[in-house]
């Protein structure tokens, strides 16, 4: 009689043994805890910025390149920022800030400046159409109606650019957010309001 009980212990406890490690790897795999501990810095240089920018982004004052012609408005050099918004907090501490930016060739990228925030499994930047709100109201509302994917968040602290498509109307999208796709929330969102 122990002979036999001995022997079923052993395949159950084989078996338990192995739902536990697949239980394991897929915790793992889904919330990759050890990102909590590590940082990625991205620190990109804002494409075809020839002029020195102020805190708000604009060229310096008479630092442009060539004037215009007398009654001719004159074109700033370099980039322009069409939009800005200052990041807060969703599920984890956010600060930095996004701004729309016209490039000289008349492509437009979404630029996060300074950002700071935790990193995590499967983040994305979107712009979207939602009212960015503060607190735990404002974790979830960003995939309830339009939104533009603009790819895999490059790093979670510095700053970056997304090039946003050619035809993404503006007037249709009022805020940006670092949305962790595996578990569908914001980790921080900043309204955008027109320069």
């Amino acid at each position: 009689m122990r002979r036999t009980s001995v022997r079923v212990r052993k395949p159950l406890f084989a078996g338990v043994l192995v739902v536990g490690l697949a239980a394991v790897a897929v915790g793992l795999y889904l919330f990759q805890p050890w990102k909590l501990w590590t940082d990625e810095k991205v620190d990109e240089a804002l494409p075809g910025a020839a002029a020195p920018e102020r805190a708000d982004g604009q060229p310096e004052p008479g630092k442009s390149g060539d004037s215009a012609a007398p009654g001719e408005p004159e074109k700033p050099a370099g980039p322009t920022t069409l939009a800005s918004g200052e990041f807060i907090t969703h599920e984890h501490e956010t600060t930095g800030r996004a701004k729309v930016v016209e490039l000289e060739n008349g492509s437009r990228v979404l630029r996060l400046q300074d950002l700071n925030t935790s990193n995590g499994p499967d983040l994305k930047v979107w712009i979207t159409d939602a009212k960015v709100k503060p607190g735990k109201a404002g974790w979830h509302v960003f995939d309830d109606g339009a939104h533009l994917s603009l790819g895999a968040l490059k790093g979670n602290k510095g700053s970056q650019n997304y090039t946003l498509p050619a035809g993404a109307d503006l007037d249709d999208y009022s805020s940006v957010t670092i949305w962790c796709d595996r578990f569908d929330v914001s980790f921080g969102a900043a309204e955008l309001s027109r320069a």
